[in-house]
């Protein structure tokens, strides 16, 4: 914006230029989760955002001016229908074999509705994707999980989107609805020997889900053409 102002010592006009931080829309999916709720919270506090959109299979109990939620089938994500703009989408969705029930319910969920969202972005224009995926994701691990991971993260790459940034925390800290009892022990080890995982060590160190957040968003602050990958050590130091 552009305003001309007149000195009392002249009549010249001095142009001042001030920025001014434009309103934001986000959609968060994948918001019942450990990041997710976080990214609600954060994104809810901060001004630079408008409307929060999170999709949801049923209503959560969490009421805000900004906040919008979205009802949604995932299996036909695509299809989705909002009636104003989406600058950032950012995706949380992720689930475990054990709690999906078999390796082709988690292949659907941390796959096909991460991709197919990702498309959804492509239709709508969306200039950032911003994806939680795993420390050692990669299509050609021996572990399915990591496997998974890593083909959902060379589909995605593969999208005309001009911003894709995907974050691969290690073990993942906080408090789930879900118990989850080997995540738990490690949680407890990892809150007391944290202080080892130091230096090239520090990628293997457990993240607090809100550090996650608050990295995806200091990240999608920032203008990175392309696609980027944050892996949990450089996401301690972007999330303080």
């Amino acid at each position: 914006m552009y305003t001309s102002v007149i000195t009392p010592e002249s009549t010249t006009f001095i142009v001042l230029i001030i920025h001014t931080m434009e309103k934001r829309n986000a959609l968060i999916a994948g918001a019942t989760g450990l990041v997710g709720s976080s990214l609600i919270t954060q994104l809810l506090a901060d001004d630079q955002f408008d409307k929060i959109v999170i999709l949801v299979r049923k209503p959560i109990a969490i009421q805000h001016p900004k906040l919008i939620q979205k009802q949604i089938d995932f299996e036909t994500i695509e299809l989705m229908k909002l009636d104003f703009q989406v600058d950032d989408v950012f995706c949380a969705l992720g689930t475990t074999i054990k709690t999906s029930g078999s390796q082709d319910a988690f292949y659907k969920v941390d796959y096909t509705y991460v991709v197919n969202l990702g498309k959804w972005c492509v239709a709508n224009n969306v200039k950032r994707l911003l994806i939680v995926s795993a420390m050692g994701a990669s299509a050609k691990s021996g572990i399915f999980y990591n496997r998974v991971k890593g083909e959902m993260e060379t589909a995605v790459s593969q999208l005309n989107i001009p911003q894709i940034q995907v974050f691969r925390p290690s073990l993942l800290m906080g408090n789930r609805t879900e118990k989850r009892g080997g995540e738990k022990i490690a949680q407890v080890v990892m809150g007391t020997l944290g202080f080892l995982f130091a230096g090239p060590l520090l990628k293997y160190k457990g993240i607090h889900a809100d550090v996650v957040a608050k990295a995806m968003i200091t990240a999608a602050r920032e203008d990175r053409k392309g696609f980027t990958v944050f892996e949990s050590g450089e996401m301690q130091g972007m999330g303080k």
